[in-house]
């Protein structure tokens, strides 16, 4: 076979893992035949109109079948899938539509308003409706044009250099960027996540984080599906319906962000959910509060961790849960196939201990970003890409994250890193999140402030969380207030956007002055 990429996994796993359950949707199941099947039509209906190799092709819904479908058709034929952010604004996707030259859209029905507000005035060709009718002549039914199509397998040449994806940075700084990952890229990302995270044909993963995320799709569903396990699919993040999933399909791997594991702790049918399935739990995106990680240990349940980039397809370390208590608040070793080093200002790489921004080279680091060769440019320093964030690696290798460097606070000529700040806070039982911010001071130039949200019925003060930080911190360290609000704004893989927040609290808040 001339395919080298992802497009052929399916048509290789049917055999296989003919009988097996490859995806458990909300609405229907497939086993790795009907899915392979389902494939190899939806890619000889886009052939049939005119998608070819390199064209692009956006999808714009949240977790379901027809998304896998779709990443795998355009594997197929070549063409590159761009999964775009149901949560952003028409005119942030149209920008994306536009950046990217999309010739083809499919859209889920309920996402479909979204999908004509910001596509109306795009280059593209043809539109796709997944779940629902066509409704507009100048769009199909997905269903309908799959059931016409024809099943015979296609052979197109495709290589792991190949670009596979386009996915947008979440632009929580300026125009989001599109970083092109090749079939290679996520290739060895997924033999990462199976070597390092003992990825089997047993397991049953479920995806309750979205997989226009790389994360979500490259860490979770495809090395499950290499190696012919299940992939269990939740539209959107219900904790309810999270617990239920878990208990009804013996869920065996769970992977997200602290705020999703925060929410299923919470919810009232954590204490009577049968849990027992469960074999990893893979957190990422920022450190996970104390009383969460009790709250999973209190049910035997314990988290592997690890460290990435979208730019890193998105894995670059992890630390087993075997290794967790050895190496508390690291982010682990450098997966198998995947280099990490920190570097100084001047470019010279630092010795264990050392502070520095963390760089990461391998073969599932991007190359370039989507027509930004300038930006392409700036994002490696030769085969290392530089990630924007500061860290440092002990003596074995483990890589402890200590901030962005974009979010680092310079007060009075010192480096203050918000993490450290907000890891002292969350100690306090009341707080269901925080962040902290810089905001401008004439005499020290910068100076942390600290917004946090509270849980429901909890009375936490400004005063008590200033008291809880004093003598803890050094005093520039200490946010000079705290404003409490009702949430914070957050992205869709669940991120603070504290260009946001900046936005909102552009200096101290009267009071505190």
């Amino acid at each position: 076979m001339r395919n080298q990429g992802l497009g052929d996994w399916i048509a290789r796993r049917r055999i296989k893992s003919a009988g097996d359950l490859a995806l458990i949707g909300e609405d229907r199941t497939y086993r790795y035949e009907e899915f392979a099947d389902r494939i190899a039509r939806l890619a000889n209906a886009l052939a049939d109109r005119g998608l070819a190799k390199r064209d692009r092709l956006v999808y714009l819904g949240n977790n379901h079948a027809d998304f896998l479908t779709t990443f795998f058709a355009c594997g197929t034929l070549g063409a590159i899938f761009v999964p775009l952010n149901t949560r952003l604004a028409p005119r942030e996707l149209e920008y994306m539509i536009e950046d990217s030259g999309a010739v083809f859209l499919v859209t889920h029905h309920s996402t479909r308003d979204l999908a004509r507000a910001a596509a109306w005035s795009s280059g593209i060709r043809k539109r796709l409706v997944v779940g629902g009718p066509a409704e507009l002549p100048a769009v199909e039914s997905f269903d309908e044009v799959v059931e016409a199509a024809s099943p015979a397998l296609r052979d197109e040449e495709v290589s792991l250099e190949d670009p596979a994806m386009i996915l947008y940075t979440s632009g929580t700084t300026g125009r989001p960027k599109g970083a092109v990952l090749t079939h290679g890229n996520l290739t060895w990302n997924v033999f990462n996540a199976i070597v390092d995270y003992d990825v089997t044909s047993t397991d049953v993963s479920l995806m309750m984080s979205p997989m226009f995320h790389v994360a979500s799709l490259s860490m979770g569903a495809l090395p499950a599906l290499l190696k012919g396990g299940a992939v269990v699919l939740q539209e959107k993040v219900e904790p309810g319906a999270v617990l239920a999933a878990i208990e009804e399909h013996g869920v065996t791997s769970l992977s997200g962000v602290p705020t999703t594991f925060q929410f299923l702790s919470e919810h009232p049918a954590w204490d009577t959910t049968d849990l027992s399935s469960i074999r990893k739990l893979t957190c990422g995106g920022s450190a996970m509060p104390l009383r969460v990680i009790e709250a999973y240990e209190a049910r035997g349940l314990a988290f592997s961790s690890g460290y990435g980039l979208t730019e890193s397809s998105p894995g670059a370390t992890s630390l087993p849960v075997r290794k967790a208590s050895e190496h508390v608040g690291t982010a682990g070793l450098s997966h198998f196939f995947t280099d990490v080093r920190i570097v100084g200002p001047e470019g010279e790489v630092l010795a264990p201990g050392e502070q520095g921004e963390i760089q990461i080279s391998g073969p599932n680091v991007i190359r370039d970003y989507w027509r930004r060769p300038e930006a392409s440019a700036e994002a490696h320093d030769g085969a290392w890409l530089r990630s924007g964030d500061v860290g440092w690696l002990d003596e074995d290798g483990y890589l402890t994250v200590t901030d962005r460097l974009k979010d680092m606070i310079i007060s009075g000529g010192e480096n203050v890193y918000p993490a450290e700040i907000e890891q002292l806070i969350m100690e306090n039982a009341g707080i269901r999140a925080t962040a902290v911010i810089g905001v401008p001071d004439d005499r020290w130039g910068e100076v942390p402030l600290a917004v946090i949200a509270l849980h429901e019925g909890a009375t936490v003060t400004a005063d008590e969380v200033l008291a809880h930080l004093k003598g803890r911190l050094a005093r520039y360290k200490q946010p000079k207030a705290v404003v409490i609000v009702e949430d914070l704004p957050r992205t869709a893989s669940g991120k603070v956007r504290k260009v946001d927040l900046r936005r909102q609290f552009p200096a101290l808040p009267d009071p505190a002055r």
